[in-house]
């Protein structure tokens, strides 16, 4: 499996690290942010691709289905220790955030979510045969 295939879900990884870590005070105010629940939504997407990008490369590996699906199990499992991790951090160390618990939740949607969609987009990929000698573009 080729490393670079991982490279979105590690910049994500990344760049997901950074917002959670960011102190409340560093926050964007606006408008458009006094959505109701919007910080709740923006969990549940920031999990969605986290979970998605981290998926994604097992599809164009030569593992056998059974242990693709084991390793999505294993991403969304991780995906959400991640996101109670960082309540933790947001919690003891940043300045202006606290832990909340609603955001596990969205979290976990959000992982879910992403597993979801991998594994439709990978049934639909690799059907029944795993699609032995058709083209896949």
């Amino acid at each position: 499996m080729r490393f670079s295939l991982f490279l979105p879900g590690i910049i994500w990884f990344i760049i997901s690290a950074i917002l959670l870590a960011l102190p409340g005070s560093d926050l964007p105010h606006s408008d458009f942010f006094d959505i109701p629940f919007f910080d709740k939504y923006v969990h549940l997407t920031m999990f969605l691709l986290l979970t998605a990008a981290f998926c994604y490369p097992f599809i164009f590996s030569s593992f056998s289905e059974p242990v693709i699906k084991s390793w999505f199990l294993k991403i969304v499992g991780f995906a959400v220790l991640y996101g109670i991790a960082m309540e933790f951090v947001q919690k003891y160390l940043v300045y202006g955030r606290s832990f909340d618990l609603i955001d596990i939740v969205f979290d976990t949607l959000g992982s879910l979510a992403g597993l979801a969609l991998i594994t439709l987009y990978y049934s639909k990929k690799i059907g029944p045969n795993r699609n032995r000698g058709r083209n896949q573009n």
